[in-house]
């Protein structure tokens, strides 16, 4: 039974190790993306306006997309979306919520607290 325990408690670091570092894999066909911040985004969005949230980490008008994933192949689209009405909503800034574009609390995870917060591109 302790042996059991301790392989558990090493696949549960390693687990930890893991998900520590910048990017992370998404559902959506394993690209990745940083985070960009270790909090949500509050903004104030008009009706019927399109909008494209970064999913990606990479833009420097966080939370909005500004096209830089175009230039990292393994960067996840922008998630392109518009309210039926005017709110006031907060938008994910880690990228890791379950929930996009909006904030699910995740970002308030030691692991998203503790790790790296993007700060250039990636070397092509």
């Amino acid at each position: 039974m302790n042996g059991l325990l301790a392989v558990c408690v090493s696949q549960r670091a390693a687990s930890v190790q893991i998900r520590s570092q910048w990017y992370y894999s998404s559902a959506a066909g394993g690209k990745t993306a940083v985070i960009a911040a270790r909090h949500p985004f509050e903004a104030e969005l008009e009706a019927a306006k399109r909008y494209a949230w970064c999913a990606c980490g990479y833009s420097k008008k966080q939370p909005f997309c500004d096209g830089t994933h175009k230039t990292v192949p393994s960067a996840p689209e922008p998630l392109r979306f518009k309210l039926e009405e005017a709110k006031n909503v907060w938008l994910c800034g880690c990228k890791q919520t379950k929930n996009p574009p909006y904030c699910d609390g995740t970002h308030k995870e030691d692991w998203i607290q503790q790790a790296a917060v993007y700060a250039s591109p990636p070397v092509k």
